[in-house]
């Protein structure tokens, strides 16, 4: 078996690839070569920074036409992560609007400049630390972690997917609730940073390396 992360030029590549070697012996590659994405076995879609560069530099090494292509085909299990959870939605309301990969409906919205808790506290924009996460159904990808584990989060734009059946976990900052594991078939997709996540997320990423959808 073959893992292979996809290397457009975003996304925190080596940690991602670090992590996953931590919790297998299976071959894990970072690439950008479509040979070698068509003949992996899992793959991984990381991201990282503004949606826009994203999406452009996957346009750029012409693998915007593959990812979609194996999106399609949901042949082989795959795990966005960050801005690769964010880029499988409709649209992002990021620099004035741009259109994602329309894997999974729903939009990818900005946090409010005053965002307060209940206490009326303001809280920070990006969203950066560790926050609980509320699993919203069952998946393979949540096997021995805890409802309300926390995980690492860095971002300013969060999920509002469209169907509440492919949502799989939620995040409260604030007075807004964010989606922020979100699937689909054989694609699982979440906005914290699993490799950076401690015990549950090096969890959940042993669950997707063994995950047979």
């Amino acid at each position: 078996m073959t893992i292979a992360v996809i290397d457009y030029g975003m996304g925190n590549l080596h940690s991602v690839a670090k992590a996953l070697e931590h919790v297998t012996h299976e071959n894990v590659v970072i690439t950008r070569d479509p040979r070698r994405i068509l003949g992996a076995t899992r793959l991984v879609l990381p991201g990282q920074g503004a949606i826009r560069d994203c999406v452009g530099e996957l346009e750029k090494t012409d693998l915007r036409g593959l990812v979609e292509e194996l999106l399609a085909s949901q042949e082989k299990p795959l795990l966005g992560i960050c801005v690769g959870q964010q880029m499988l939605l409709d649209h992002s309301e990021e620099n004035g609007g741009i259109d994602c990969l329309g894997f999974i409906g729903g939009r990818v919205k900005r946090f409010p400049g005053d965002m307060r808790d209940d206490r009326g506290q303001r809280l920070k924009v990006p969203h950066m630390g560790w926050n609980l996460v509320r699993q919203q159904r069952e998946h393979p990808l949540w096997e021995g972690i805890d409802q309300d584990e926390h995980f690492y989060f860095v971002h300013s734009f969060y999920v509002e997917a469209a169907d509440d059946a492919t949502v799989f976990g939620t995040t409260d900052y604030g007075r807004i609730q964010a989606h922020v594991a979100i699937g689909r078939d054989a694609t699982f997709a979440v906005q914290f940073h699993p490799e950076k996540s401690s015990r549950s997320g090096l969890r959940l990423l042993e669950n997707f390396v063994s995950w047979s959808p």
